[in-house]
């Protein structure tokens, strides 16, 4: 039996490679590219003298994360979540997951009352989640005129079957 391999031509058990690049951003406080294979993100810190209010008076400091894809991150342009109006749901579990992560790596004591907001920008992404792949697929398989669905009368006020 042949050993499973990734389309990138990695072993099922093989990492992607990791670049960190930093200091990348002329005005935050601390910036970095990071790579992982081909997804690419553009992090960029920026340092405030202030504290959300349930931490104000204790002398500890704050980290919290934003997260967003741009638009052309992606084979297919998506539209940006802040047309849409907030941020979707894995938007926004991508972005406290990332800030709970940064909090349990930093002395937020020894930050003292000051916050720390790191934007964190997909620029390109290569995740290849299997259900993205899936619905990929799907997509490719339609434009190259297989699969259409056959819809009865009243599918957006067309009378006709579709062939």
């Amino acid at each position: 039996m042949a050993k499973f391999k990734r389309p990138d031509g990695r072993a099922a058990d093989a990492l992607r490679p990791v670049t960190i690049e930093v200091g990348v951003s002329k005005f935050a406080e601390g910036s970095a590219r990071i790579a992982f294979g081909d997804t690419i993100v553009l992090c960029l810190a920026t340092l405030t003298d202030s504290v959300p209010r349930f931490l104000e008076g204790s002398g500890r400091g704050w980290i919290t994360a934003e997260y967003a894809m741009l638009p052309r991150s992606t084979p297919e342009r998506s539209q940006r979540e802040s047309i849409a109006g907030r941020p979707g749901g894995r938007t926004f579990e991508i972005q406290r997951l990332i800030g709970r992560a940064l909090r349990t790596t930093i002395d937020l004591k020894a930050l003292g009352p000051r916050s720390v907001t790191v934007d964190c920008e997909v620029i390109q992404a290569d995740g290849g989640t299997p259900a993205r792949e899936h619905r990929r697929r799907r997509r490719q398989h339609r434009r190259d005129g297989h699969g259409q669905a056959r819809r009865g009368p009243g599918h957006r006020g067309e009378g006709a079957v579709l062939a």
